[in-house]
């Protein structure tokens, strides 16, 4: 696959590609990119080969509809979502059917990915650890909390170039960390933010090199909680710590975390300190210049059926409640892209019908939860 990532021009072409079928508001601008409101995810399968196939077809489905962001993990089905992407991509490439400036993919590291197949029992994983990590020096078992998670810059180091190997690319658009507030399962906060801070010395050697565009923090917790809670994590102290390696000018530049019909605490909760306010965390990333992607627009199908008639009244256009969650993820103000997890072309279809429809208005939105907009 071609070496350049995601451009502003490629992005444009992409997005003027779809005038006329997408509505207003389908794509937004951030960071210089243009991303389509909806992204598709790659968390939930089997590891096996059919699900692989489902997944390439649905993927080249999404090019075709609308979507330009596609996220994933190197632990997402044992690394075969990397691999399914990087296959779907790489062929519509071939095919002249898009271009590698025009996609935004994105991917984390943080967790043991193994390799295509879970470890049949406690030793086997033991074994992993130690024969792909420790024994060739890449990490020490201090390095890991739990046995599992780790953010050392060896470690990140390894782990991106076999996503990139895996996704067929030589530079990812964004690089996550993922779940970083796992690591308060073992280390004090002091040690934590030594930790991250090496982390983000190693990822931004990496954008020097061209192999990351732009790198951030794919949490499921640690934004979300309150202040006291052992998981959390302070955004603005995050952000400092990228600006104390990379100035001004660092490349921390996009936070995912959840947030759904069930789950709007990004949205709702005051628990973001800044300039010794609490603001609530899309207050706080917009003050900070922080992209947001949303993870869970549909909490793994949870939010696909029995959705409360309130959605339907404010959230109008659209015929199933999966479309309705997404049009709640994708309208709220602060969200840049809702990802969805598809792994079929009928998922797809119905998913990216949305883009046909504008998002709902902030008055319409904002009586969701019993606001009246100005």
């Amino acid at each position: 696959m071609e070496g350049r990532g995601a451009t502003t021009a490629g992005t444009a072409a992409y997005r003027d590609r779809f005038k006329g079928r997408a509505a207003d508001g389908h794509f937004r601008e951030a960071q210089g990119l243009w991303l389509s409101s909806i992204g598709l995810g790659t968390y939930l399968g089997h590891h096996d080969e059919r699900t692989d196939d489902s997944y390439r077809a649905a993927i080249r489905r999404a090019v075709e509809l609308g979507c330009n962001v596609f996220d994933t993990a190197a632990n997402y089905r044992f690394q075969r979502s990397e691999r399914t992407i990087g296959d779907s991509i790489s062929g519509l490439i071939a095919e002249d059917r898009v271009a590698r400036e025009e996609i935004v993919i994105t991917t984390k590291g943080g967790y043991l990915p193994f390799d295509g197949e879970p470890p049949r029992g406690r030793q086997e994983m033991i074994d992993y650890l130690d024969q792909t990590f420790i024994k060739p020096g890449i990490c020490s078992p201090d390095d890991f909390v739990q046995g599992s998670h780790s953010m050392a810059p060896r470690y990140l180091a390894h782990q991106l170039d076999q996503s990139l190997r895996n996704l067929r690319l030589e530079t990812v658009d964004v690089y996550y960390i993922h779940n970083p507030e796992s690591q308060f399962a073992a280390v004090s906060r002091e040690e934590f933010y030594v930790r991250l801070r090496a982390a983000f010395e190693f990822l931004e050697s990496a954008v020097e090199n061209g192999k990351v565009s732009m790198y951030g923090t794919a949490t499921w917790n640690g934004f979300r909680v309150a202040t006291d809670s052992p998981e959390f994590l302070s955004l603005e102290q995050v952000v400092a710590t990228a600006r104390e390696i990379g100035g001004a000018g660092h490349h921390f530049r996009v936070v995912q975390l959840p947030l759904n019909v069930a789950m709007p605490e990004a949205l709702t909760v005051a628990n973001q300190p800044i300039a010794g306010e609490l603001v609530t965390f899309l207050q706080a990333a917009e003050e900070l210049g922080i992209t947001v992607m949303s993870s869970a627009s549909i909490l793994q199908s949870r939010l696909a059926s029995g959705l409360p008639a309130i959605l339907g009244e404010h959230l109008t256009g659209l015929k199933t409640d999966a479309q309705r969650a997404i049009q709640f993820a994708r309208s709220t103000p602060g969200v840049t892209t809702a990802l969805v997890g598809m792994s079929r072309v009928a998922h797809v279809e119905e998913n990216l019908a949305v883009a046909g429809v504008s998002p709902a208005p902030i008055d319409e939105y904002l009586k969701l939860f019993g606001e009246e907009g100005e």
